[in-house]
């Protein structure tokens, strides 16, 4: 338990989590890049890249980050969040007016 403390306290949780997505990334691309299936990569990353800012904005609570770093990564959630929610939307509509 003391070993999960640490990580938790520490913010190196958050560090293990973006590891993880970075090889989920990749395996994901080259999924995409050699069988032409799954998910292509700017909806991925716009998605991905929502919830790692959220990470980094765990990391910067956890740790005592000025609130600067704080605002910086929940900013960045937003903007990838709405970039995210476009290509859907978008996506939705091409759908919809598609012969």
């Amino acid at each position: 338990m003391a070993l999960l403390e640490d990580l938790v306290t520490s913010g190196r949780i958050v560090d293990l989590m973006l590891v993880f997505i970075l090889i989920e990334i990749v395996a994901l691309l080259l999924i995409r890049r050699f069988t032409g299936r799954g998910i292509a990569a700017l909806p991925l990353l716009t998605n991905i890249g929502a919830g790692g800012s959220l990470m980094l904005a765990l990391k910067a609570a956890l740790t005592g980050a000025g609130w600067g770093w704080l605002v910086a990564a929940l900013l960045a959630s937003l903007v990838f969040h709405v970039a995210d929610l476009r290509h859907r939307w978008q996506a939705a509509n091409a759908v919809e007016t598609a012969p």
